[in-house]
């Protein structure tokens, strides 16, 4: 996706502050963070929203989901995190290019 914000930042045609990436994904901290640690993972293939996913999609989804864990400790989470996948633009989805959100650092308000 040319157009697509996130394409270009794994392109590395826009900077990040990149904390992990491999072949599949790359996580960066978010700009306008909501927490003390505000990360997105976002899968290296252009999946639209959480609603464009298929069959093919289930190992890279589940890569995320272990993913988060390990990126949480890293960024020493041990309290425990929230992870967030804004979906449609009823659901707050702002950047349409699937990424989780990882948030922690403090505790966190809402819901």
């Amino acid at each position: 996706m040319t157009d697509c914000i996130f394409c270009k930042i794994i392109a590395g045609e826009i900077s990040s502050d990149r904390v992990h990436e491999d072949d599949q994904v790359v996580v960066f901290r978010d700009v306008n963070p909501k927490a003390r640690v505000h990360l997105l993972v976002v899968p290296r293939q252009h999946i639209a929203s959480l609603e464009e996913l298929g069959p093919e999609h289930d190992g890279l989804m589940g890569y995320m989901m272990r993913l988060l864990p390990k990126l949480a400790k890293q960024e020493g989470l041990e309290a425990g995190f929230r992870t967030i996948i804004n979906t449609g633009k009823g659901g707050g989805q702002e950047i349409f290019h699937l990424h989780l959100h990882l948030l922690g650092g403090e505790k966190l308000t809402g819901f």
